[in-house]
């Protein structure tokens, strides 16, 4: 196979996974780790990837992948996760839900839970959890951003403000080696920070993709996080971090 097919192939699968390694790709494609290494210097000379140690990740940059790319990235992996979600979210609580194709997956969870009551700034999660009619949903207002139906600014955070949640799961687009998890718009940023101020707890769920990408607006740190739901270990030192702030990290 030529590069001019395996490139492709290279970018599909690092969106997929979030990251490609030099040995992975050439099992995968039955060439040389060299082959692999010439490709990989290719695709970063071009922008489209980033060398990392052993392999490539997606570039850090300023603006998100596609939401339905987003939806259809580690869907297994997002249905593990909000499996173990739902099931730490007792009935009879008040519940915010925010934009994004995890927490979306956590509503398709919730559809058999007993009276609830979820505000949400997704309208995705709102149509989701409307099949629930043991569910009452109250969504945010606030201006529509029509790539996801997420609702942002500042009539969004106005209206969490009124409210005080039992609980919220929220997601995030990117998760550093600090702890730190970031997001791309700023409006949703702020959003994001009026909903842990008015949760008595916080979950956030997050696959492994969301460890190797970047994102350049801060909303909190892991140890504002009660419980972190994801499917894949973390790095030892957030690991250690993580106990330290006392955010209990479950691996679906």
């Amino acid at each position: 196979m030529s590069q001019t097919f395996r490139h492709p192939e290279i970018l599909e699968i690092a969106r997929r996974d979030g990251k490609v390694t030099v040995e992975g790709l050439a099992t995968h494609f039955n060439v040389t780790l060299q082959t692999i290494r010439r490709d990989l210097s290719d695709l970063a000379d071009n922008g489209q990837l980033e060398r990392v140690h052993g392999g490539a990740v997606l570039p850090s940059g300023t603006t998100n992948i596609g939401y339905e790319e987003r939806r259809s990235l580690n869907a297994d992996a997002k249905s593990t996760i909000a499996t173990a979600c739902a099931a730490a979210v007792p009935n009879d609580a008040s519940i915010f839900l925010n934009i994004g194709t995890s927490t979306e997956a956590v509503a398709r969870k919730l559809l058999n839970h007993r009276n609830l009551l979820v505000v949400t700034n997704n309208m995705n999660v709102a149509n989701i959890l409307a099949a629930n009619a043991d569910c009452e949903v109250i969504v945010t207002g606030g201006n529509l951003r029509r790539a996801d139906g997420g609702l942002i600014g500042n009539l969004a955070s106005s209206t969490i403000d009124q409210f005080k949640f039992d609980l919220a799961v929220i997601g995030c687009s990117a998760l550093d080696r600090e702890g730190d998890l970031l997001d791309f718009d700023i409006q949703e940023v702020g959003v994001s920070q009026a909903i842990l101020r008015q949760a008595r707890k916080t979950f956030l769920v997050a696959d492994h993709s969301k460890f190797t990408r970047s994102a350049p607006a801060r909303i909190a740190s892991l140890s504002a996080i009660d419980t972190f739901f994801t499917d894949q270990p973390l790095a030892p030192d957030l690991a250690r971090k993580c106990e330290h702030w006392g955010t209990e990290v479950i691996v679906a």
